[in-house]
């Protein structure tokens, strides 16, 4: 059995551009991809803070450093540039994995420039374990 876990989040990053013409997926500055340890195809989810969309797609790559965070097709209707937004990569993994989970936050300014890093180490309370 796996279980579906969140393995990465960017933290309050800024939408830059929404093309709805673009065939689908989420466009994230190489730089983020990289701090964060979110890889291009990879599914994340994504919570818009500015209106409560909730959407799930893929990652491509974007140019590095230039801080751009697209959103390209149908979710361009539900996330415009200026919406503050939460990107949330998922990982599956066995049971037995969680005592080892250990997510990375990436903290950004309103330029979507990387200000912090964290780490957050899951605490496993597994059964009979306090």
């Amino acid at each position: 059995m796996l279980i579906r876990t969140c393995m990465a989040k960017i933290h309050r990053a800024t939408v830059t551009k929404a093309d709805l013409n673009y065939v689908g997926s989420i466009t994230i500055d190489e730089a983020l991809l990289e701090k964060s340890g979110i890889r291009p195809f990879q599914y994340v989810n994504i919570t818009n803070v500015s209106n409560g969309v909730f959407w799930q797609t893929y990652v491509m790559a974007g140019k590095k450093g230039n801080g751009d965070i697209c959103l390209n097709g149908p979710p361009a209707r539900h996330f415009q540039p200026g919406d503050k937004i939460i990107v949330l990569a998922e990982a599956w993994i066995e049971p037995s994995e969680l005592k080892d989970l250990d997510p990375v936050v990436v903290f950004v300014d309103d330029n979507n420039t990387v200000i912090e890093v964290k780490r957050h180490k899951a605490i496993y309370n597994g059964p009979g374990e306090q």
